[in-house]
């Protein structure tokens, strides 16, 4: 069935034509209305507007590249903060995640399930600002603000993955605390080191599976409309706005998949720690309930951060969108989360502390001896 955009495609052709013809008649002598010469004319009339050139769906994918509007219109002097500013954040983030990785993976003292699960998430976040803030990085230094389809593609894809993956190993962190807190004595038995891998590995594994999902819903329509794209980097909801087609139902579909990926992650996040709470205030002293509460408010508050970000941009109706609201919003689950997730989980942590200072140590005399 033709579109709603090819109908009234064709009934402004048709009026053209008509008008174009109706103006010949006029014009012409009525000795002429007969001759070659007014039947080539009457052609030209029916060529250009009769043929619809790039309306039908089904032959409309001419979209070849996007342009990532960003800070484009922002000053030189604000995009120079703004690529300071970031490129500061960006080295911090990655320092301390690639800090972290190193730590629990080479520590043996750093050998608990609560360990093991912030080495991955460290690397989902290196991964997570590796995709998005290079290319704004160098945007911001630069005019030319082209990326090619597949890079668009490939970047949303990897956004996906990664996104969905942190999503579910925070919920996996939680009930790994929950377990801990409220089943001490059973804390071994349950957080086994196979059912630790087997927890990364549905992260892993369902955030490829489900990354391919959301691009496909996000691609399965061309794009023959305008590709400027109003963010920093490749954002789902935004570039399936420019696609063709039935967009509502993509929008629908990743809605539906947002509403699972995060509200379930998340209640499973908000019981824990509630039963954490629960179980403290009824067992621990004063000095100790001070503790966890500060412990539960810093680990709620980046995932408040996260999810929220995330459910403005991806379970938002689009007519709540704007340039102005998608890239605060974008920042905060691009580069502040993955930043603040060390700060908050690990670097406020006794232990980690310690393996720091020890690795420090190995990292010193190994550095003195290469010279």
């Amino acid at each position: 069935m033709a579109s709603p955009d090819a109908h009234a495609y064709k009934r402004a052709a048709t009026l053209q034509r008509d008008h174009c013809k109706l103006t010949l008649y006029l014009h012409l002598p009525p000795g002429e209305l007969e001759t070659s010469t007014a039947n080539v004319l009457l052609s030209l009339c029916r060529s250009p507007w009769t043929r619809p050139h790039s309306v039908d769906a089904s032959n409309s994918s001419t979209v070849t590249e996007f342009i990532l509007v960003g800070f484009e219109k922002s000053s030189p002097y604000t995009r120079a903060f703004l690529f300071t500013l970031f490129l500061v954040l960006y080295s911090l983030a990655m320092a301390m995640n690639s800090l972290i990785i190193f730590i629990t993976w080479t520590d043996p003292r750093l050998n608990s399930p609560m360990y093991f699960f912030l080495g991955h998430l460290s690397l989902l976040d290196v991964c997570f600002i590796t995709t998005t803030i290079p290319q704004m990085l160098v945007h911001l230094l630069i005019k030319n603000h082209t990326v090619s389809f597949v890079s668009c593609m490939t970047q949303m894809y990897l956004v996906f993955f990664v996104g969905v993956a942190e999503c579910i190993l925070l919920a996996f962190m939680a009930y790994d605390r929950y377990v801990a807190i409220c089943h001490p004595l059973s804390y071994a038995q349950i957080m086994s080191r196979q059912v630790c891998v087997s927890l990364v590995s549905t992260c892993w594994i369902f955030g490829m599976i489900n990354g391919i999902f959301l691009e496909y819903m996000s691609f399965r329509n061309p794009f023959c409309r305008d590709n400027h794209v109003e963010n920093f980097f490749c954002e789902a909801p935004i570039v399936i706005a420019l696609s063709c087609g039935d967009v509502q139902f993509s929008m629908k579909m990743i809605f539906a998949d947002a509403t699972v990926v995060l509200l379930s992650p998340m209640v499973l996040i908000v019981t824990s720690y509630v039963r954490i709470l629960a179980s403290i205030l009824s067992k621990a002293s004063s000095s100790g309930r001070g503790k966890t509460f500060s412990t539960c408010a810093s680990h709620l508050t980046v995932v408040i951060l996260l999810y929220s970000s995330a459910m403005f941009s991806y379970m938002n109706p689009r007519s709540t969108h704007g340039p102005d609201k998608d890239k605060p919003f974008s920042l905060l689950y691009t580069i502040i989360t993955p930043m603040c997730n060390p700060i908050i989980y690990s670097f406020r942590n006794k232990e980690m502390k310690g393996a720091m200072g020890r690795a420090l140590k190995r990292i010193g005399p190994a550095q003195a001896e290469s010279v």
